[in-house]
Order: C-alpha cells, then structure tokens, then sequence
C-alpha cells in the first residue's frame, strides 16, 4: 500500500467533491488511522465512540449521515452492526493505485468503479516558505506591543549606551503613539538602535565643533573699545 500515493488521491478526491464537508473528512481520516493501524488490512472492526473521538464529531446523526454518504459515495463500504457488543465493519478502497481503485484486502483485489487518479499537485516549496514568511510579518505588525521604560533602559544597558538617553526616547515615542513619522512602529529595538546612533553622531559632531572653535579662537583684549 502506497500511504503517499493513497492520500495524494484521496485528498484530491476531497477537493474537487463539492458534497464534503469537514465532518466527512475528519471521519474518513479517522478510518484511514484506525486502517493505518490494521496494517491496511481489510475489513476493519470499528467502534462508533472510539470513532466520533478521533474524528472530533460530537453529534450522533452527524456521525451516521456522514459514515453512510462515504460508504455511498464510494470512499469505503461500510457494514453497520445491529448488535452493541459487536462492532461494525469497514472495508477501506485503495486509491492512487495505477490499476485504479481496490479494496486492498489480504487475499487479492476487487475493482471497484470509481474514477479516480493520483495526481500530486505541483507546489513550489519556495512560494510556501515566502506566504508564510509574509504572513509572519503582518502578524507581527498587527502584535506590536510598546516596550516599558524598564524594558528600554535594561535595552540601552546591553548597547553599553548611557541610560540617561533611556528616558528621553521612551518619553518622545510614547507621546507620539509610536509611531515612526506617519507609521507605526514595527521594531522598538531598531528604532532603539537608530536613535543611539544618532546620538552618538550628534554628540561627535558638538565635540567636534567644540574643539575646532577653541583652536581657533583669539585672545580676548579688553582694552580695545568696544
């Protein structure tokens, strides 16, 4: 039994079958399980409490309406059970088989005529890994929660910048909700780090001048007439 190739074509079926819904594919899965766990053999005994727990279905009539559409749409044959001491019985189909679709017992295989063929959908992994990158940024912009002064001043701490410059840029961007001109603010440590180096670059710039100034500058004389 191809797992691969089985659930491929199942999961194809599924989709393009306009009469499921999530109750019928929560059950079937939950009969694929307890097949997987029968060593794919067939029939499987099944026990509808053990059934509607796997499955996730809290509603009898959901249960049997859905268990008895599969079986007549052709997903498996299911054998309901009159007797509570005795469980019902399900006979599994193979799909994505290259013979077509087979009940997959232990002493050969019966055709069952359902057209159904194991296509593997062509997804670019590159395209999955780049939605769920840009759906982790939006999440991430929605969830932006402002910092604490603490959480700020221990910040200014491990950038080994004085913490007198701590408050001041907590007070500027508290007032002005955060935001970063018109926007709002996705990173509070990068605009941290920005604001850092901008001090740094005002205060080498002050020195700087400051320095510049006393070299050049002359010897008050006070004796000229002002």
């Amino acid at each position: 039994m191809n797992y691969i190739a089985h659930l491929t074509a199942v999961m194809e079926r599924i989709a393009q079958d306009e009469r499921l819904n999530p109750s019928h594919v929560s059950l079937y899965l939950a009969l694929f399980q307890f097949w997987n766990m029968n060593r794919f053999k067939n029939p499987i005994s099944i026990h509808r409490e053990d059934t509607m727990r796997l499955s996730k279905i809290g509603s009898k009539n959901t249960y049997h309406k859905c268990i008895s559409e599969l079986s007549q749409w052709g997903f498996f044959l299911y054998c309901p059970s009159h007797n509570p001491m005795k469980g019902s019985t399900v006979k599994m189909y193979k799909f994505g088989t290259s013979s077509g679709t087979t009940t997959g017992t232990t002493t050969g295989t019966t055709s069952v005529q359902v057209p159904v063929q194991a296509l593997v959908p062509s997804i670019n992994n590159t395209n999955i890994n780049k939605l769920s990158k840009q759906n982790k940024q939006r999440e991430s912009k929605k969830n932006f929660t402002p910092p604490t002064l603490e959480e700020v001043l221990n910040f200014f701490k491990e950038q080994k910048f004085p913490t007198e410059e701590a408050e001041p840029f907590f007070l500027y961007y508290q007032a002005n909700g955060w935001l970063v001109g018109k926007v709002k603010m996705k990173d509070w440590q990068s605009a941290a780090r920005n604001w850092i180096l901008r001090s740094k670059k005002f205060q080498a710039e002050k020195n700087g001048k400051l320095t510049l100034h006393q070299l050049h500058a002359k010897p008050t004389n006070y004796e000229e007439t002002l």
